[in-house]
């Protein structure tokens, strides 16, 4: 044992190698090894310089990160941070070099070390004692002697090695336990958190990993292609936490049949909102393009177009363009001219972003997307897409398609694989269900069967699996629903034994009615036996129709880790109670009644949309400026009304607007006077909309500010009136607003400053911002798991806003078990009227779609005309019970992580980078 005073030794990387004059000599056969180390990324590579496999006994480690505190409040928030700093570093880019060999071999040995437990690492957040500057070790000598070592040097090969480093070794008891002190005050902190389960798994992954340079290197496989080459190091796995179970399970389910012998994969995804339908959507079309050589289109709302582009640019590293008006705009902003509507099949990119609207207004454009053939074509907002003859006692009708429906029954013939999108398949009827299968069949029997299919007698078919009628009992009658159209192999024992006995491929998706005579007893009585069990879990709508709800993802556990396949997150919501309604002013309330005046004068003289006829009361309902703003306009000298950003959507969704909405300058004597007196009436008074204290009590006096807020509203005129107000009151508070691409930023002292949405993203993945105001276009793409409450500054008619508001905060990797949501509204306003009408089966329609349709923005206009009587009819005519059942109840646990086979970025994007007028033969 060494004496008190023990002894001081110097060491200079100018005068000896460190890694072998210090440490090699004293690890051997150590008895412990204690460290305090630097970035723990940086550090995992080099633990000791030189063989920690010598030390006999445990080895621990703590190191720096740039955790902040909000990611170590619970153990999973922390793994997930932790992680993501690990990925952040990039380790993977270091076997990509010319020292990757020896990367790859310390990789190896720190698995090692890792699983067996004889390593053990901590990770200490930078808040807790500031960066760690001060680098030291305590070494428990075979011998029992301890010494300990203070220097400049980090755990890596160019401090011991290459750098210029200093290390002053001290043997006395003093300076060891002075030492030790040190060590276990960071090493028992209560800030320090231990290495992420994936941090130590991904460095297993990583000293085997294997790259494939070219893209045949993975079709050629033995194993065949699969996912996980492609997906294991996109940004969605290397800087957020990866897919989840269930929207793995999807992305197979679309590979393996577009692939596989079917060589079609034709589905529709009803996942509720926040479960991250365009990821699971967007790499499947990723897969599709890498192993085609035709072209991806994607049809999508026109609000959602950008979010498309830049969910695939951000999370999967996925080149792609975007048809603006008339010109193709790819994943850098680049823009691409092209001559005329033909120029529209000459996307810069493999997969192609469209808009739906030109479907709506019938573009010219329309004629030549029909012209070209498809790998694969993905329809968002699928439900939109739907019969105009739509009502009870008309099911039995031949279909009116809209232009959405009527394009899309075209252009399914014109591709191979087809994935529609919609998290309410059945809006106000089964048969809209149905509608979206008849898509998906048009080019594939195996879908709904031939043209004398029973699937495709309606309402006969939805009668069978709702339960309606009794089931055939003769074996000729069940044979004519199994048979056409017949189940894969895979799908069920009992088809493989039937498709054997037949001698009839997966391929042969129709079997003829007479081969039943050539089935043996056997065979009949197993036709006879599992019917029941077909028509309730093979039928064509549980096959094609993938749907998976929040309820039943937080309710099932992972078999492995014993912990729920979706983290749960509680909603709870305020604003809903009668009482809660908003009191209007006197000067307000007279305002509102002029406004309702004004819409009724305008709706009964112009026959045009819904939405220009109430554009007033639909901005009175956000805000008080907001609605007066308005009014100055209406009353301008302009020759067409201006169609905001914001209704966009509300264009899309009508066929009889193309483009701006012509509204005649000539308003009447009695419409200028009650815009006059309107606009009288809000300039008059002083008084401060009552939004606005709503706003500060529930930020201040509720501490909503506290835990981090987003306030929504559909108006970019309300969101600027509420960011002056706010910055007025709170000066230090950095105040972001997130809107178009031209008007977001943020209101800091007064002071605007512009800031890309990007910028923003990244400031509160960061809690760097814990308020953030945000128009529509943050209702879409857009994580906000670091703020935990919400506040809707109006309620939008189109109520499918509001659940895709409320998915920013319910979401995957949300830092908070609950999450609160405050939903404003003017009492006796049209969206109060709307609420009491809803607020009996509000509950009911939730649980029934997953979401509130969207059809009930009819609901709204009819009652801003004053027909209250159609707007109860349009609520009274939404379904009592679910339809049917659309439930994929068990997800098992698909294995991406520990892949070791990774496909070149590089190839991947120059695939991706070929445009539709190339060819590609692999």
């Amino acid at each position: 044992m060494n004496d008190s005073k023990g002894f001081i030794r110097r060491f200079s990387s100018r005068r000896q190698p460190l890694d072998h004059s210090f440490l090699r000599d004293r690890l051997r056969c150590a008895k412990g090894y204690d460290r305090i180390a630097g970035y723990f990324s940086s550090s995992l590579l080099e633990i000791a310089g030189e063989e920690p496999e010598s030390v006999a006994g445990p080895i621990r480690m703590i190191c720096n990160s740039q955790l902040s505190p909000d990611d170590i409040k619970t153990a999973r928030t922390a793994q997930i941070a932790v992680r993501n700093d690990w990925c952040s570093f990039e380790p993977e880019r270091l076997l990509d070099t010319s020292g990757g060999g020896l990367v790859r071999n310390r990789f190896t040995r720190l698995y090692t070390l890792l699983k067996s437990g004889k390593l053990e690492v901590r990770v200490l957040p930078d808040h807790a004692f500031g960066l760690i500057h001060g680098k030291a070790g305590v070494i428990t000598l075979r011998d029992g002697a301890k010494t300990c070592f203070i220097g400049s040097t980090n755990e890596s090969k160019a401090a011991w090695r290459m750098n210029y480093e200093l290390v002053w070794e001290d043997t006395s008891r003093e300076a060891v336990k002075w030492v030790m002190e040190e060590f276990e005050a960071l090493w028992g902190s209560p800030y320090a958190v231990p290495l992420a389960d994936f941090v130590v798994e991904d460095i297993g992954r990583l000293s085997e990993r294997r790259l494939l340079p070219k893209i045949t290197d993975w079709i050629g496989r033995k194993k065949g292609a699969e996912p996980a080459p492609v997906v294991i190091e996109t940004p969605v796995y290397r800087k957020e936490a990866g897919l989840w179970e269930h929207q793995k399970y999807f992305v197979n389910l679309v590979f393996d049949n577009h692939s596989g012998s079917l060589r079609k994969a034709r589905f529709v995804l009803a996942d509720e909102v926040g479960l991250g339908k365009t990821l699971q959507l967007a790499m499947s079309a990723l897969l599709m393009a890498l192993t085609g050589d035709k072209p991806i289109l994607i049809v999508c709302p026109k609000t959602l177009l950008w979010q498309w582009q830049g969910e695939m640019r951000e999370l999967l590293a996925m080149p792609s363009a975007v048809w603006d008006t008339a010109w193709w705009v790819d994943e850098k902003g680049i823009e691409h001219p092209v001559n005329g509507p033909d120029g529209i099949r000459k996307c810069p990119r493999r997969v192609g972003i469209v808009s739906s609207g030109l479907i709506t207004q019938r573009s010219e454009v329309i004629e030549h997307l029909l012209s070209l053939s498809y790998e694969c074509v993905i329809l968002d907002e699928a439900h939109r897409a739907r019969r105009k003859n739509l009502g009870e006692n008309r099911d039995r009708e031949k279909s009116h398609p809209n232009n959405l429906l009527s394009f899309m029954y075209r252009i399914a013939e014109r591709t191979r694989s087809l994935l529609l999108a919609t998290a309410t398949p059945v809006q106000l009827r089964p048969i809209e269900a149905w509608d979206l299968l008849d898509i998906l069949s048009r080019g594939d029997e195996s879908v709904l069967g031939n043209a004398w299919s029973p699937w495709r007698r309606t309402p006969d078919c939805l009668d069978a699996i709702m339960g309606k009628w009794e089931f055939p009992q003769t074996i000729n009658d069940q044979w004519e629903w199994v048979r056409n159209p017949l189940p894969p192999k895979s799908e069920h024992r009992d088809f493989e034994v039937l498709r054997n006995s037949l001698d009839i491929p997966d391929v042969q998706a129709v079997v003829p009615g007479n081969c039943l005579e050539q089935l043996n007893v056997a065979d009949h009585a197993r036709i006879d036996r599992m019917f029941y069990r077909f028509m309730r879990e093979h039928n064509p709508f549980i096959r094609r129709i993938v749907r998976r709800t929040r309820a039943q993802l937080e309710n099932q556990l992972d078999p492995e880790t014993k912990e729920p396949l979706l983290q749960k997150v509680e909603v709870k919501l305020h604003g809903e109670a009668e009482n809660e309604a908003i009191l209007l002013p006197p000067y307000i309330r007279e305002a509102y009644e002029l406004a309702e005046q004004f819409c009724g004068a305008i709706g009964k003289r112009m026959k045009t949309a819904g939405f220009v006829k109430t554009l007033l009361l639909r901005r009175m309902g956000s805000s008080v400026y907001a609605g007066l703003r308005t009014a100055q306009k209406l009353l301008s000298e302009w020759e067409f009304l201006e169609v905001d950003e914001e209704e966009d959507e509300f264009i899309e969704g009508d066929e009889n607007i193309y483009g701006i909405v012509p509204v005649s300058r000539s308003l009447t004597r009695n419409e200028r006077a009650l815009l006059e007196r309107f606009i009288a009436a809000l300039e008059a008074s002083q008084e401060r909309d009552p939004k606005y204290a709503e706003v500060r009590k529930w930020l201040i006096e509720r501490g909503w500010l506290r835990v981090g807020c987003i306030i929504f509203s559909q108006y970019r005129a309300s969101i600027q009136w509420l960011a002056e107000q706010l910055t007025e009151e709170f000066p230090e508070e950095m105040i972001a607003i997130y809107s178009s691409p031209s008007t977001s930023g943020i209101m800091h002292n007064g002071q605007w400053t512009a800031k890309s949405r990007d910028e923003l993203k990244q400031m509160v993945s960061r809690s760097q911002l814990r308020l953030l105001l945000g128009t529509d276009a943050a209702s879409e793409g857009l994580n906000l798991q670091r703020l935990a409450r919400l506040i809707n500054l109006d309620l939008p008619w189109n109520p499918t806003r509001l659940e895709q508001r409320k998915g920013r905060i319910q979401r995957i990797g949300q830092a908070h078990d609950v999450v609160e949501i405050y939903n404003m509204r003017y009492k006796d306003s049209v969206e109060d009227r709307v609420h009491q009408l809803l607020s009996d089966r509000l509950q009911n329609i939730y649980q029934l779609f997953g979401q509130i349709p969207d059809v009930l923005e009819d609901a709204w206009v009819a009652m801003a005309l004053g027909e209250i009587e159609r707007a109860r009819k349009i609520i009274d005519a939404l379904p009592k019970s679910h339809p049917f059942e659309v439930r994929y109840t068990q997800v098992e646990r698909i294995d991406w992580e520990s892949c070791r086979e990774v496909l070149d970025s590089s190839e991947k994007e120059r695939i991706l980078s070929e445009g539709w007028q190339s060819r590609r033969h692999i």
